[in-house]
């Protein structure tokens, strides 16, 4: 996994164990619940879309870079307050990187 983002995951979890809400946006994340981390997970995914949209007019991508790195963030958020962790995410990416696209559909399908 990437050093940063493994150090990301690092602070993450040490902020929901026990950070202080009022001094932690993690913390205050963690706190408002689900729902909440849910919500600026999807806040950031339109964002990212709408960043998209506007690089492949533009051809300028700084801004979809940027929504991008929010919304991996919130997303380790989410994954964080579940148990999960970016290197489950990585693990079932390795699981299918032998597998054409197609063929994995298809195996999710069947299930």
């Amino acid at each position: 996994m990437s050093d940063v983002l493994a150090q990301l995951q690092q602070v993450l979890e040490a902020r929901k164990a026990a950070a202080d809400p009022d001094s932690s946006y993690v913390a205050s994340l963690h706190a408002k619940g689900l729902n909440k981390i849910l919500e600026k997970v999807g806040e950031e995914s339109v964002e990212t879309l709408l960043a998209a949209k506007d690089a492949h007019t533009s051809g300028d991508n700084s801004d979809l870079v940027y929504e991008t790195a929010d919304l991996w963030f919130h997303t380790l958020v989410m994954l964080s307050h579940l148990g999960a962790t970016a290197e489950d995410v990585l693990a079932e990416l390795a699981r299918r990187f032998d597998l054409s696209g197609l063929q994995e559909k298809a195996q999710r399908e069947k299930n």
